[in-house]
């Protein structure tokens, strides 16, 4: 048995079909209204005009000069698609008015009629029908709008077409288990409305019969251009080979702080209080690796590109100029305009279009912001830092704790999923203000244990000696220790 053709859909849903939609099927498309199954379907019919394909959208809910202006919103032209307005029939005219029929007897008996003569003169090789609500309408008795459904689908038998019927979910069933049974495939589109930010979108397969389908809910945006579906990431699918190179910063007592610098296909967490300098010791990773060939990718979530650029020139790191050079990317990110699926698609399209092999996220608590629900932040997280694991990207997440001295608190513990955590703290000592660093974890490799006075200079950052003589340094408020300070090392050490 041979496999059945494919038709496409949308960029990112055919991955999610497994490829398309098996052609010469009649599928069910539903969603609320204002979900975008009207820009989807019309998505569908370009791509068979594109093709070359006769192609036909039948309507009985928007009209012709409706659908030329979702068209012109996406710069799309109408041209090779041929549109019937069941609206606008010959139903107005006198002698078509009914007498002693139901009205549901004579209505749904010739608007069927009507589609099928449709059909039957422009023969289409893809057709979408808009929508069964106004069919429920027009049959107002269940049974017989079963029956046209059933009678529907039949006629397409042996035609060659590939059918998408729209519902708007507007009638008094909301989920008709019927209608699912009597489509090949049931693809569901989804609004949500959280409390702050943009409308986010997520759609579902339902069911695709005798296909292996991804499952699960996919975000999707509606931009000039259509549907753009941003496929569920299953990091497990996405293995490469890579050399397991150090990766340096550029500052030869941070590298030796961690142990001969990061590891590519790792992931670093930099942790601390605002204004720890915790941006700049990840633009130094993302520079270096610029300035020696590799592409880098920083994505702002509580910084303006302006104030970045700005704040790396200071100390001499020039990310403007990598960036202009085409070496490195700098995106700043609205978390409230963002779902988690298109962050995590921009981070792929960064991997395996651009080449980057160095990823900032700056900061996790912007990410935390982005997404719907905080409860799943830790399933997106691992996928997302499993699959840059697996590409051999070296991923540097900046985190902010709450509170400057003393007990430090994070919106959520992320520090299991890291391979490294580089803990930076404010102390105070002789008056002044200053900064810590230490490398607290480190897998598959040792590491210093010191902890180091940070200083950021016009050259960069700078680590002092290892602060010994002191305890309590972590907690904000360092107490000298006179008989560290005094104690000579023993011949081992």
């Amino acid at each position: 048995m041979t496999a059945p053709q494919l038709v496409s859909m949308a960029p990112g849903l055919d991955f999610v079909l497994g490829g398309g939609l098996p052609a010469d099927r009649l599928y069910l498309l539903e969603g609320d209204p204002g979900t975008g199954k009207t820009t989807l379907a019309l998505q569908f019919l370009l791509e068979g005009v594109r093709a070359g394909e006769p192609v036909l959208y039948v309507t009985l809910s928007e009209t012709k000069d409706e659908l030329e202006a979702v068209a012109a919103s996406h710069g799309w032209s109408l041209d090779g698609m041929t549109i019937h307005e069941l609206a606008h029939d010959d139903s107005r005219r006198p002698e078509s008015q009914y007498t002693v029929f139901h009205p549901s007897e004579v209505e749904l008996g010739d608007t069927m009629n009507v589609v099928f003569q449709t059909l039957e003169r422009v023969r289409p090789r893809r057709m979408v029908f808009d929508s069964l609500s106004e069919m429920r309408l027009l049959a107002r008795d269940p049974l017989r709008y079963r029956r046209q459904l059933l009678a529907l689908k039949q006629f397409f038998v042996d035609r060659h077409c590939t059918v998408i019927v729209v519902d708007d979910q507007t009638g008094p069933e909301n989920r008709d288990l019927q209608l699912h049974s009597l489509a090949h495939g049931v693809i569901r589109l989804e609004q949500l409305a959280p409390e702050y930010g943009g409308a986010r979108r997520r759609l579902r397969v339902m069911k695709l019969r005798g296909v292996e389908v991804r499952g699960g809910y996919h975000d999707f945006t509606i931009k000039r251009g259509g549907v753009e579906v941003y496929p569920r990431l299953v990091a497990a699918e996405h293995r490469a080979d890579f050399p397991h190179d150090p990766v340096s910063s550029g500052v030869e007592p941070f590298d030796v702080l961690l142990g001969g610098g990061l590891t590519r296909g790792t992931t670093a967490l930099i942790l601390g209080p605002a204004g720890c300098a915790k941006t700049l010791i990840a633009a130094h990773f993302a520079h270096r690796a610029a300035a020696s060939g590799d592409t880098a990718a920083v994505y702002l979530f509580d910084e303006g590109l302006g104030t970045y650029f700005a704040g790396t020139r200071a100390i001499g790191l020039d990310m403007a100029a990598q960036v202009n050079a085409g070496r490195a990317t700098v995106r700043q990110i609205d978390p409230a305009e963002l779902s988690p699926g298109e962050f995590v698609g921009a981070v792929r399209h960064s991997v395996e279009v651009n080449g980057a092999r160095v990823i900032v996220l700056d900061s996790l608590n912007g990410y935390l912001n982005a997404m719907p629900e905080e409860r799943y932040l830790a399933a997106h997280l691992h996928e997302l830092f499993s699959y840059l694991r697996q590409q051999g990207v070296l991923t540097i997440v900046v985190m902010s704790q709450h509170g400057v001295v003393g007990s430090m608190q994070t919106a959520v513990d992320v520090s299991y999923v890291a391979d490294v955590v580089v803990l930076t703290r404010f102390f105070e000592t002789a008056g002044t203000v200053r900064k810590a660093i230490s490398v607290v974890k480190k897998r598959a490799s040792g590491h210093e244990d010191t902890i180091r006075e940070l200083r950021v200079t016009d050259d960069g950052i700078q680590l002092g000696q290892p602060l010994r003589g002191y305890r309590g340094i972590l907690t904000g408020t360092p107490q000298v220790e006179p008989d560290v300070l005094l104690r000579k090392p023993d011949a081992a050490g």
